[in-house]
């Protein structure tokens, strides 16, 4: 049962309202004035706060402001009450960080909808989606409910790719947010003499294709199925609706997109400081993650030294290291890594040959 703190002055405003809320199955805490409530608050950590503004003691806005600077109390959905309707009290509510506003006098249906609504934006943030067509399926029916959009991603779809197909080139307009249903997908740049480098690899679970959307530019770079692969389409106007929808919502999208937001950080990161030694280890650590039926990897070096970001020459000297520390074996265009642990010592610590 949902617990609801409800901080009014109002004898009969707070008894009224207090029976509403049992009658709707909440648990009720009641407290007459602010700086009552705001100890409540602390001590009972009530699940949602309906607060009046104009009280004794202490104001709503002071309980608001108090509330907001503890931890265990700043993420409790806060709801005002009061008799003022002018915009200015209003604004100041919810840059304070109030989740909603209730005129005096409401009725039952209104008061009930705003806290349903705002029970609905908690569980939809602190929601973890998984990554997959599934967890994506869900978030999208729960963004419907929140925004009260039922065309949301009515144009969603799923689009089969075949192996090396472009799914966009540089410079093209992004129309689209792709989500990895199944497959692997390498996003790359070219330069101005013609080479390639390889900027990601992403696999089923993965989004790909946003930074340009975030960004209102032409893709930076270009999009290529390493292998037959399925993509989830996303219209961008609906990406553009979720980033700038209500707090709650655009937090539990970002929430989906940050996982690969933060390995690409970790990406440039690598490139800028470890060695090539480090770089080649992670490519083909990288590449075996791709991989469901052996340690066998069949990459070309002129792409893996792309996916490296260095010379083939290069890459091709560090696979011989590799090779001769019994690392992997080389056959052909084919590679099988023999220990794992000793490429991930290398990534991790560029330790000596043994």
């Amino acid at each position: 049962m949902k617990k609801i703190l409800l901080i009014e002055d109002n004898p009969e405003v707070r008894e009224n309202t207090a029976e509403i809320l049992a009658l709707a199955n909440y648990e009720v805490m009641t407290a007459e004035n602010g700086k009552v409530g705001t100890e409540m608050a602390i001590q009972g950590l009530p699940d949602l706060i309906i607060c009046d503004i104009m009280m004794p003691e202490l104001d709503g806005y002071g309980v608001l402001h108090i509330l907001s600077k503890k931890v265990e109390t700043a993420r409790i959905p806060f709801i005002f009450l009061t008799a003022k309707t002018e915009k200015s009290d209003v604004r100041k509510g919810m840059s304070l960080g109030a989740d909603d506003y209730l005129t005096k006098p409401f009725d039952d249906t209104d008061l009930l909808n705003a806290i349903e609504a705002r029970f609905r934006k908690s569980a939809l943030q602190s929601t973890r989606y998984e990554p997959n067509t599934e967890g994506l399926d869900q978030f999208i029916t729960d963004a419907k409910k929140v925004l009260n959009l039922q065309d949301l991603c009515k144009e969603k779809k799923v689009k089969s790719i075949k192996k090396k197909a472009e799914i966009f080139s540089e410079g093209d307009l992004p129309q689209w947010l792709y989500f990895i249903k199944s497959g692997n997908v390498k996003t790359y740049r070219t330069n101005a003499d013609g080479k390639e480098l390889i900027l990601n690899l992403h696999k089923a679970g993965d989004f790909f294709g946003y930074e340009s959307i975030l960004d209102n530019t032409t893709y930076q770079e270009s999009a290529v199925a390493m292998e037959a692969a399925e993509l989830v389409l996303i219209p961008r106007y609906d990406i553009v609706t979720l980033l700038h929808a209500q707090p709650d919502v655009s937090s539990a999208f970002i929430g989906l997109l940050c996982k690969k937001v933060a390995e690409k950080e970790s990406q440039l990161l690598q490139l800028a400081y470890n060695s090539v030694r480090q770089r080649t280890a992670e490519a083909l650590l990288k590449l075996h993650q791709l991989k469901n039926e052996n340690d066998t990897i069949t990459s070309p070096r002129e792409e893996l030294a792309r996916l490296v970001g260095t010379a083939t020459e290069s890459v091709i000297r560090v696979l011989s290291d590799f090779r001769v520390e019994g690392l992997i074996e080389i056959s052909s265009s084919k590679i099988k890594i023999l220990r794992m642990k000793g490429l991930e010592q290398v990534m991790q610590w560029n330790v000596a040959r043994s």
